[in-house]
């Protein structure tokens, strides 16, 4: 997991010395509005860009080139009011593999149910206690989605204290009207994704994000064919959990952001490797299906 310089905290040095968890990149596209003044969303920009980018969201230490690389987009759709939107936000987030200058992409998902409230220059207001609007609500749900899915990556249920930091969100936030929060809202909205993070019966596929990053990805500097092995039995683990909890929102996330990933993984794997990863693959994510085949033919 990203180092906590324990010497610089027992010798008293501050914490705002140090670089904040976030490097998220943030944009807000407002081509389809007409009425309302554009400089609001450039205001609205960069009032997320800080919220997310100065705020601490953990109690680690993070040096500027460990903070987490993320963005979020947020496509304003259409104008309720004045100073109410309806839109979708965008968000990915990507964590360095080792000994390279490549990074895998943890979460990749386009939240639909977004409204919001916002007037230009209007403070972006937030406690972990209390629900205060949807805009602040949603950021924060993410940033701490975001942080737990890259301490999983680096340690056995890592995240666990920012999941459920998450789903204190959730709770709070399902007393609103505003949707993405309930169960009943969808199958694939902010309630499920957490909700299925800290069930344990998809405990596995928690388990399947370590194996995938730490001990596959991060040891391919040193030799590929033991960590696609281990990979291609993250992806056993996978295929268990999802035999007995199928179609979960959890299971397609993962592998939205992955898919690509690993076609390129297993181009480069034996026939035998690419033959058991395609049997898993074309069950897991059947939506690539077609794809992953082609990795047997070699087209």
């Amino acid at each position: 997991m990203r180092k906590i310089i324990l010497l610089l905290l027992l010798t008293g040095v501050g914490l705002s010395m140090f670089g904040q968890d976030l490097n998220c990149v943030v944009t807000v596209n407002a081509e389809k509005v007409t009425q309302t003044d554009p400089k609001i969303f450039k205001t609205l920009e960069t009032s997320i860009f800080e919220f997310m980018n100065t705020r601490k969201w953990s109690d680690d230490i993070f040096k500027p080139e460990e903070r987490i690389e993320c963005q979020i987009l947020i496509t304003i759709t259409e104008e309720l009011s004045s100073d109410k939107f309806k839109a979708q936000a965008s968000v990915v987030s990507r964590r360095p593999v080792y000994g390279s200058d490549y990074n895998s992409t943890l979460l990749n998902f386009v939240d639909k149910d977004f409204e919001f409230n916002y007037a230009e220059y209007q403070p972006l207001e937030y406690n972990d206690n209390q629900y205060t609007s949807n805009l602040t609500a949603m950021l924060a749900y993410y940033a701490y989605m975001i942080i737990g899915l890259d301490y999983d990556s680096f340690a056995q249920k890592g995240g666990d204290k920012y999941f459920l930091k998450a789903q204190t969100i959730v709770n709070q936030a399902s007393n609103s009207d505003s949707k993405g929060w309930k169960s009943f809202d969808g199958t694939r909205n902010r309630y499920w994704y957490v909700t299925n993070i800290l069930d344990p019966k998809f405990a596995g596929i928690r388990d399947a994000i370590y194996q995938y990053h730490r001990q596959g990805l991060d040891q391919m500097y040193n030799d590929q064919t033991k960590p696609i092995t281990i990979v291609t039995k993250a992806l056993q683990t996978l295929d268990n959990t999802n035999r007995t909890s199928p179609n979960s929102m959890f299971v397609q996330l993962f592998f939205s952001a992955k898919s690509d990933e690993l076609l390129g993984l297993y181009s480069k794997a034996t026939p035998a490797e690419k033959s058991k990863a395609v049997s898993y693959l074309t069950r897991l994510d059947p939506v690539n299906a077609d794809n992953y085949q082609e990795l047997l033919t070699g087209k």
